[in-house]
């Protein structure tokens, strides 16, 4: 039994710092126009100190915490399946329920609070993963390395593309077509003309009503799209955090010298790499053809190599139950009511139905924001779980999908 509680503790620390580290990338979505998140020169200053933040995230950041957080899903999911299966309950059914009441709240966070959600895609891909449940650690791993490999070539293909409207572009008679169709494809990572960027402006900064309509009517199948788009990678991640889980992995059961060498290992190949990435981007001056290749194609191939570096670090690093590890580990076991509770506040800092900040801070300055909403994660996860079960919104995504209201406050100890 020790054993089983210290697996759960070892997941809700990974999964713990996962959410909090998807902040660190997010932010810039949250607090400036669109094509800021892959172009430092799209929005803000272009001072060094926010060049340095933008490089800091993308060696260290970038990628690396949405793939722990897919790994942590996998884990979880199957946890979930494994659990369902020993009380004697239907785990097909446990399963779908959860994905499809997930599903609903990845719409209404999708449509109602802010564009950058990831729950509508882990849904549906989670429930394409249910079929790889039986699979031994080797063949997860091999269907992983299938599905990064096929996501690198579809990310590839639309690098060689951009690549070519640029080159069509700087020649003489371009058609409005290959102008339409370069303005398309490159939105989320050229810099903005003039007018787009008042438009986003004038949209974020406007009322609530003005967002949720625009993600209605000109967005709606935004999500479907992204999850298609990206759906290869995340299945895969999901399907190695699947494999870790079987393997002991993220439970903690590898020696400190295993993990050791997976962190040497993971970090050895993948920071030079990416060191490697950011010098062509700069050397570019963050051309759009750079970003496509370099920030979106290249990383593919790398990241789950850091991704399981960081995992293995902070194992290494939590093996002790200290303070910092606990709150950690309470704000992990809450990471679903932390993620919407983020994307509710962030949104409330800086958008018009809130504090209006949106486009006022600098990169580095964002990272201010950053560390306070990781004080509030840490300050409210630990003292609410020492009182009740789940999180707010984990209790209310297990009560929906189990069709009952579950049991929520934890019995009061007797007194002596």
């Amino acid at each position: 039994m020790a054993q089983s509680t210290e697996r759960y503790r070892t997941l809700d620390i990974v999964r713990g710092v996962a959410v909090m580290g998807i902040l660190a990338m997010n932010i810039v979505a949250f607090a400036m126009p669109q094509a800021a998140y892959f172009n430092p020169t799209a929005f803000g200053s272009q001072a060094s100190i926010d060049l340095a933040a933008y490089a800091f995230n993308f060696v260290l950041i970038d990628g690396k915490m949405r793939g722990l957080f897919s790994f942590l899903f996998g884990a979880s999911m199957l946890l979930v399946i494994q659990k369902a299966e020993a009380k004697g309950e239907h785990p097909a059914s446990v399963h779908f329920r959860r994905q499809l009441v997930l599903l609903l709240f990845g719409a209404l966070h999708f449509y109602l609070i802010w564009y950058g959600d990831i729950l509508f895609g882990y849904a549906l891909i989670g429930m394409v993963a249910w079929f790889f449940r039986d699979k031994a650690p080797k063949a997860l791993i091999a269907w992983a390395v299938v599905l990064v490999l096929l996501q690198f070539a579809i990310f590839s293909g639309m690098a060689v593309s951009v690549k070519g409207l640029a080159e069509a572009l700087g020649q003489p008679g371009v058609t409005p077509d290959t102008i339409r169709q370069w303005n398309e494809m490159t939105a989320f990572a050229r810099v903005p003309t003039a007018a787009e960027l008042q438009e986003q402006l004038e949209l974020v900064l406007g009322p609530w009503t003005g967002v949720a309509h625009n993600q209605l009517t000109k967005h709606g199948f935004d999500p479907l799209i992204v999850s298609v788009m990206f759906g290869p990678e995340t299945l895969g991640y999901m399907l190695l955090g699947m494999a870790a889980l079987k393997s002991g992995y993220l439970t903690g059961q590898w020696t400190d010298e295993q993990y050791r060498r997976a962190a040497i290992r993971g970090f050895g190949i993948s920071i030079p790499f990416y060191l490697l990435l950011l010098w062509l981007i700069f050397r570019s001056q963050f051309s759009v053809p750079a970003l496509f290749a370099y920030s979106i194609a290249a990383t593919v191939l790398i990241r789950p190599f850091m991704i399981a570096a960081v995992a293995a670090t902070v194992i290494l690093l939590t093996r002790k139950d200290g303070w910092l590890a606990r709150r950690i580990s309470a704000a992990g076991r809450a990471a679903f009511t932390n993620y919407l509770g983020t994307s509710i506040l962030m949104t409330g800092l800086f958008y018009g139905w809130g504090l209006g900040l949106f486009g006022s801070m600098g990169r580095a300055e964002l990272w201010l924001v950053v560390i306070a909403m990781w004080a509030v994660m840490l300050a409210w996860s630990k003292p609410w779980l020492d009182r009740f079960h789940y999180g707010p919104l984990e209790w209310l995504w297990r009560s929906l999908s189990r069709g009952e209201l579950q049991p929520m406050r934890k019995a009061l100890p007797l007194a002596a």
